[in-house]
């Protein structure tokens, strides 16, 4: 199962740029910077799929475009994001700060921070980005923390996992 993540996490880069794609993923990277003593987090989404599911649940006329983009579209992807993507350090929930978004191509990087975090031993994640809309959804999520990288594939039916770092 663990070399098939990393195969898929592999060839995530590969998939992301194609014009037309026909499957459903997202990848989250969560970085522990001890440092600042934060959870630095970017989100990747297709631009399309996103837009689609915000349509579907706030407005019609809302569009995530380079040009033309609607004049509130990030408090709605805030919004959402707040409403679909959980941490919790330690048992404890943590609240992130949105901090903002840009286009990457046919990508949409969404940056999130949790500020005053302690180093920790386990980070659970819940993460149920476009699930709502597209039921073959898959959420790859990627936690590193002190060199060491772990990772999560979440579903539908499987909205939140738990790492373990120890310590």
């Amino acid at each position: 199962m663990r070399k098939r993540l990393l195969l898929f996490l592999a060839l995530l880069p590969l998939l992301a740029f194609t014009a037309a794609h026909k499957f459903y993923v997202s990848a989250t990277d969560i970085e522990y910077n001890e440092e600042n003593r934060s959870l630095q987090i970017i989100s990747y989404v297709f631009v399309d799929d996103l837009e689609k599911l915000l349509q579907t649940r706030y407005s019609e006329e809302l569009f995530l475009l380079k040009e033309g983009e609607h004049e509130s579209a990030d408090q709605y992807v805030e919004k959402y994001f707040r409403d679909k993507l959980m941490i919790s350090v330690d048992g404890k929930p943590q609240t992130f700060s949105y901090i903002g978004k840009e286009y990457d191509k046919d990508q949409l990087l969404v940056y999130l921070e949790v500020e005053q975090v302690k180093p920790f031993k386990n980070i659970s994640v819940e993460n149920g980005i476009l699930t709502d809309l597209f039921p073959e959804q898959k959420n790859v999520v990627k936690v590193e923390r002190d060199g060491k990288i772990k990772s999560l594939l979440l579903s539908r039916n499987e909205l939140r996992g738990t790492l373990n770092f120890g310590k």
